[in-house]
């Protein structure tokens, strides 16, 4: 599917902006404050989170500090093309749940003069590369890594380790599921 370019996008230009990190380290928070700036300053703004991920809402997209924002829930990235509109901003939430073709249509969307912002982990309990992420941060013009702060020993964190038994990749948790741990609190816990 091909996007036409809009004529009030025209001569704008379009970009990608990665927000990534462990749990809990603000990623979607940053996302919501982003997107509510551009709001405020008149864009049009639309944003998307995997329907998998019914956390806190089935259509909000919600931070663990309980701040939150309309969306949009889809099955697939290749969705998002059809909800996109007159869009000025997209946001996508939990990026790393999605399919691999997240990243072409975030360039898709971008190529047609679209502000498109994107938070999702970067790794997965094991400390691997995590779905689409790896190469939305290769083809973004911006990647702001965040932290969060180690249970162990207070350094910055950033990986999620899973405290519960599950070998599924993905498993929908909070606190109850994951803590933050540094490089070398998630070795301590989990040798290689």
């Amino acid at each position: 599917m091909f996007l036409e370019h809009p004529y009030n996008r025209k001569n704008r230009r379009g970009w990608i902006e990665v927000i990534t990190g462990s749990m809990f380290s603000g990623k979607t928070e940053e996302l919501i404050r982003r997107l509510k700036r551009a709001k405020i300053a008149k864009q049009k703004v639309e944003i998307f989170k995997p329907s998998v991920d019914t956390r806190y809402d089935e259509m909000k997209v919600v931070s663990h500090d309980e701040n939150a924002i309309s969306s949009t829930p889809v099955q697939s990235s290749n969705q998002i093309l059809l909800y996109v509109n007159d869009a000025d901003v997209i946001g996508v939430d939990e990026a790393q749940f999605f399919d691999n073709q997240l990243a072409d249509v975030c360039n898709q969307l971008a190529n047609t003069g679209i502000r498109v912002i994107v938070a999702g982990l970067d790794m997965d309990y094991l400390g691997k590369p995590f779905g689409p992420i790896p190469s939305l941060m290769a083809t973004a013009e911006y990647v702001t890594k965040v932290h969060a702060v180690c249970i162990e020993c207070g350094n910055l964190a950033q990986h999620s380790h899973r405290i519960i038994a599950d070998d599924h990749l993905v498993v929908l948790g909070e606190k109850d599921s994951y803590e933050p741990l540094c490089r070398v609190c998630f070795g301590k816990k989990r040798p290689r």
